[in-house]
């Protein structure tokens, strides 16, 4: 009864790290619960789990209700999700650091692109700060991940 117990919150994590991140929102440190699309790149590129992009969709809308923008991260999300199903010369789950780099150019255009919509030097400073926190967090919140579903 124990390992079924286990088994099935080892199965469950990576949803109720989404879930966590999304909810744990603050101004200064998860604006809108942002950190929220490491667990949601991560599970849906890297290490892709059945099922998980409908999941992600939903929270890349919540994210975008919770930022005021209409739809920005959801589309971000499907675009670079079209992008990967149609390119076969990177393959993300061999990449070091769990893809940190590709996350980083997909976060930063997407970041950059929201900044530049209303653009003001203390947005800027913010996207940056955003961009470097989110890229920083990025390693631990996948190895914590990576080590909680390593026999799946």
């Amino acid at each position: 009864m124990k390992s079924k117990i286990i088994h099935f919150l080892k199965l469950a994590f990576p949803y109720i790290s989404v879930i966590i991140l999304w909810r744990l929102s603050v101004v200064f440190w998860n604006p809108a619960g942002i950190l929220a699309i490491i667990p949601i790149f991560y599970c849906s590129f890297v290490k892709p789990i059945p099922w998980f992009a409908p999941f992600a969709i939903i929270f890349c809308f919540l994210i975008d209700y919770k930022f005021d923008s209409l739809f920005y991260w959801t589309a971000a999300y499907c675009i670079f999700y079209a992008i990967n199903g149609f390119q076969s010369f990177i393959d993300l789950s061999r990449l070091d650091k769990n893809a940190l780099q590709i996350f980083m150019v997909f976060f930063g255009i997407s970041t950059l692109i929201l900044s530049f919509m209303n653009f003001n030097f203390s947005i800027f400073i913010k996207s940056v700060w955003l961009f470097a926190w989110v890229s920083t967090l990025y390693i631990p919140i996948t190895a914590l991940i990576q080590k909680v579903c390593d026999d799946r």
